[in-house]
């Protein structure tokens, strides 16, 4: 487990920005070290601002987009295409304007499709899929994803991970249907906190005044089940990107001031 650490920003513009900026060094070095990179993306206005910061950026070339898989953290379970799923969202923000290869890019299933309206095992299938690309240097059933994004909720959610719900109890199966989601729609898809975990690098974004109660709360030593961004974090690092607004109920103790 690591420890968390801040870093906050003046406005959610410069948050995504600077995000972005951080992700493209990230890849950049994983793929020097080791061949290729893996990340985890996430939704919602946050994930997305920073997908949109990084299409736009002069340094996004710098990334060899062929050698780098892609994961989600959760999904809505909607039909294939529909405007509403993370992965439409991010082809529109970044994937259609870079040279990914399709065999790489690991969408969740939709609704509709093979699994029909099981969600349970469409998210089966794609638990088959991450433990085939996880190999002896993984050490479990998930590939050891060099950065895991998530996106943190009012109500203190990651992926689709809620407060209370069965889906942040489990502690065998790495990736749940979830039904009966507090905010529509209610089933989905989700990463556990055991795949979560074994990222190396697990990074919570949080921008908007709305966000500042939850940040206090998973910051302040609440437990998982009750703030489940409380139970996310990396095995090498555990990274708080926030906005100013974000960060307004925090101690100031706990982000350097130069930060803001």
């Amino acid at each position: 487990m690591s420890t968390p650490q801040l870093v906050v920003h003046r406005d959610k513009e410069l948050m995504a920005e600077a995000a972005a900026a951080r992700l493209i060094t990230k890849v950049v070095d994983a793929q020097a070290a080791r061949g290729s990179a893996s990340v985890v993306l996430t939704g919602g206005r946050n994930g997305n601002g920073l997908l949109a910061a990084l299409a736009s950026s002069p340094a996004r070339d710098a990334i060899d987009w062929s050698r780098l898989d892609l994961w989600w953290g959760d999904e809505r379970f909607v039909p294939e295409g529909d405007p509403e799923r993370n992965y439409t969202q991010a082809c529109e923000a970044l994937l259609d304007a870079v040279p990914l290869d399709p065999k790489r890019v690991h969408a969740m299933p939709a609704s509709g499709g093979v699994f029909g309206n099981d969600a349970d095992a469409a998210a089966a299938a794609y638990a088959a899929e991450l433990a085939r690309a996880s190999g002896p240097e993984d050490h479990g059933p998930v590939p050891t994803f060099d950065v895991l994004m998530l996106g943190v909720g009012p109500d203190t959610h990651v992926a689709s991970l809620f407060p209370e719900l069965p889906a942040v109890r489990e502690t065998e199966r790495m990736v749940v249907g979830v039904h009966g989601a507090p905010k529509p729609p209610p089933t989905r898809i989700s990463l556990t906190l055991p795949a979560i975990r074994a990222a190396r690098e697990v990074w919570l974004l949080a921008a908007g005044e709305d966000k500042a109660h939850a940040a206090e709360i998973a910051l302040s030593g609440a437990g998982e089940v009750q703030a489940p961004a409380a139970g996310a974090y990396g095995r090498a690092r555990t990274l708080w990107l926030l906005d100013a607004a974000a960060a307004s109920e925090l101690p100031r103790s706990l982000y350097p001031p130069a930060s803001a």
